[in-house]
């Protein structure tokens, strides 16, 4: 599996891994960047271990995980990824996804999100995508349902944090035949 580049006008997304992830250190070291997350990206060796997992999960073909760039600002502002990828049942997980502080609110996540969904859909065919959040992070919620994704349950208490806290998972899904409403109207939100 060869990992695509997904690009528009606005954002290059390109194979994250062991020689381009310390363009993400400053990022990875913003305050309560992600906060809601169980993973750990506190230092640059707990960055790396982050992504040598994802590298891991790369090669065991049930990972793509991308390093962002936004054209606009010339500058790399995050990670994304495809995760828990079941190829047999046409499934895959979008998450993992953090961006600093100063590409927030910028349009910026609406494109990438965009290429992901249309990269899953058209060029894998897959059958559904998606999105787990934790029930807390309101931010992350809205930007997913403004999206067009449905919450279709939340898992109660599913997952261990960092400092020891069980959260509950939502669960939020886009199907291969809403794909087509949600890209039309994701194409008037980036242009």
């Amino acid at each position: 599996m060869k990992a695509p580049t997904l690009e528009n006008n606005r954002v290059r997304l390109s194979l994250l891994d062991l020689s381009n992830y310390k363009h993400l250190e400053d990022i990875a070291q913003e305050k309560d960047l992600i906060f809601y997350s169980p993973s750990n990206i506190s230092t640059p060796e707990k960055l790396r271990d982050y992504v040598q997992l994802a590298v891991d999960g790369y090669y065991h073909k049930t990972i793509i995980p991308f390093i962002i760039y936004d054209k606009e600002k010339e500058a790399y502002a995050g990670s994304t990824r495809f995760g828990l990828i079941h190829w047999k049942n046409k499934l895959l997980h979008i998450g993992w996804t953090w961006i600093g502080h100063n590409f927030q609110g910028t349009g910026l996540n609406a494109n990438v999100k965009f290429l992901m969904l249309q990269y899953a859909f058209e060029t894998l065919e897959f059958e559904k995508v998606e999105f787990r959040i934790d029930e807390r992070n309101k931010k992350s919620r809205r930007a997913v349902e403004k999206l067009g994704a449905t919450l279709e349950g939340i898992l109660r208490k599913d997952v261990l944090m960092k400092d020891g806290f069980r959260r509950s998972t939502c669960c939020y899904g886009i199907l291969k035949e809403e794909w087509p409403q949600i890209k039309h109207k994701l194409l008037l939100v980036i242009g």
